[in-house]
């Protein structure tokens, strides 16, 4: 299992909905020889989001043969339901999204009791104002994630509004002092890399861009690991 605190400035997090599901541990491999340290892992029940991915035993296959971070983003009703699989699995963090779980504050104290980090994610309509401000959840989080689409289906563009979003929680953790991540998720390009990382973004999960076309996932893996570096 990945060592925790070894972020670094920025980090890159391949998402493996874009993968080959045929060849997800090959693809995976050589993301990890091109200098990936983390992967983003998409659960989705077809009930919060339209559509189904994988779950707890695809995710324990792969921890097998990985060391990377596993960063597993819980796109379904209700997910404290599946916190232990997850943590048996292999999970080292889990996020969770603020309009799917009921009760937040023990769902994500319920994440830490696991030993894992906790995330909690925000659709691209949900503004920070709903989670963050009133209910002072900051406290509990390694990682807010803001969705630059609409979860469900990966290959879409970014929707621009969410950078604003970006921009303002990264404002909130200045005044805070807060110490979680910023993510954003979806439509992340190497074309839209340099609006993002300004917009104050520090975890980026990227999918398609990385493991499409196939042939070029170790050279799409190092262009933003480069990039990222020049920052």
């Amino acid at each position: 299992m990945a060592e925790e605190g070894v972020f670094m400035k920025y980090t890159l997090a391949p998402s493996l909905l874009a993968a080959d599901f045929s060849e997800l541990g090959e693809e995976l491999s050589k993301a990890e020889r091109a200098g990936v340290r983390f992967v983003h892992f998409d659960v989705m029940d077809g009930s919060f989001v339209p559509n189904i991915s994988f779950g707890a035993p695809i995710i324990r296959s792969l921890r097998k043969r990985s060391q990377s971070f596993f960063d597993v983003h819980m796109m379904v009703e209700e997910p404290i339901r599946y916190l232990e699989d997850m943590k048996n699995a292999g999970a080292d963090r889990v996020t969770i999204h603020s309009e799917a779980a009921r009760h937040l504050d023990r769902s994500l104290n319920r994440i830490r009791e696991l030993g894992m980090q906790a995330g909690l994610a925000l659709n691209p309509a949900t503004p920070l104002s709903s989670v963050l401000l009133s209910k002072g959840l900051d406290s509990l989080l390694d990682l807010v994630l803001i969705m630059s689409v609409n979860p469900g289906f990966g290959g879409q563009k970014l929707i621009p509004y969410t950078l604003d979003k970006i921009k303002e929680l990264a404002a909130l953790r200045r005044e805070s002092g807060g110490a979680y991540q910023i993510g954003i998720d979806g439509g992340v390009t190497m074309e839209n890399l340099p609006s993002i990382l300004d917009a104050g973004a520090d975890f980026l999960v990227a999918g398609s861009s990385i493991f499409r076309p196939k042939e070029r996932i170790s050279e799409n893996t190092r262009g933003f690991l480069e990039e990222l570096s020049r920052r």
